[in-house]
């Protein structure tokens, strides 16, 4: 097994892996499961953006297409429209890097060329053409993990092992990155996507079987489905405990990167995570 990958460098962004990162979610969408419609104001946008990096959030991830279960993707110009103001004027009023949460590889070269310099792509790179753009770019990119399609994923989700078949998939997917050249690469299981509640709870508890691919885990559990069903509650805003409970399990497992929505109680919860994980 290769070394932990300690730091990411990037363009003019370095980001310490011995800790452990927080993305922020920024869903510039009318339809998003959590909150949809609340940022597609551009000036909300950019407030919400500042108030997460001053909460503590080292990437701020802005997507334009929501991926909640059965939610329809959105053409190419829309995305676009919702996005890449947003990311204009956020990169040159923050000091954090901004990853564009896109699967569209013509989508993810505007905006990098917008100032987004990390991107997120659910589909885990299915598009040859964007491969392409994240080799010659040397951007890093989060690869994940989803059966089907958001339209379709929920629709009796199955798998012989899901731990199993994730890393299976995770070993094809590095292997044809770096190939292409793409050495940053950062592994996302998907909880969520194609997953029912029993897949999420296995591939948090099994997370450690993805440290021997050496590269950094990243876990979005953040308000998901699973937490509302567990702790029986509808409102995806009322799900801060049960998501601050699966980070720090998947933290204690190897996540070194968890993507969420609360900021500031998330951050509370990880230094202490850290501090426990790294005492000598």
């Amino acid at each position: 097994m290769e070394k932990p990958q300690l730091k990411m460098v990037f363009g003019k962004y370095v980001l310490d892996l011995k800790k452990t990162l927080i993305m922020g979610v920024l869903n510039i969408t009318p339809d998003s499961f959590s909150d949809g419609g609340e940022f597609l104001n551009i000036g909300l946008a950019i407030k919400q953006a500042k108030k997460m990096v001053e909460e503590g959030a080292d990437i701020i991830d802005i997507g334009g297409e929501s991926s909640r279960p059965g939610s329809n993707p959105v053409f190419i110009k829309e995305e676009l429209k919702r996005v890449l103001p947003v990311i204009k004027l956020l990169a040159k009023e923050i000091k954090v890097p901004i990853s564009i949460d896109t699967y569209k590889p013509e989508v993810a070269e505007i905006c990098l060329k917008a100032g987004a310099s990390i991107v997120n792509d659910i589909t885990g790179l299915r598009d040859k053409k964007m491969v392409e753009l994240v080799a010659k770019t040397k951007c890093p990119v989060v690869i994940m993990h989803m059966k089907g399609s958001p339209k379709d994923m929920q629709k009796n989700p199955k798998y012989k092992d899901v731990v199993e078949d994730v890393a299976k998939f995770f070993k094809e997917k590095i292997s044809m990155a770096k190939e292409a050249g793409i050495k940053n690469i950062i592994l996302d299981p998907g909880i969520g996507f194609g997953k029912t509640v029993e897949d999420n709870l296995k591939l948090i508890k099994g997370l450690k079987i993805f440290l021997k691919f050496s590269c950094p885990i990243m876990v979005g559990s953040s308000r998901k489905s699973f937490i509302g069903k567990i702790n029986k509650t509808d409102n995806p805003k009322n799900r801060v405990e049960g998501t601050i409970a699966s980070i720090c399990y998947s933290i204690i497992n190897g996540a070194s990167i968890v993507r969420v929505h609360d900021i500031k109680q998330c951050k509370k919860a990880v230094e202490i995570i850290d501090a426990i994980k790294n005492i000598k």
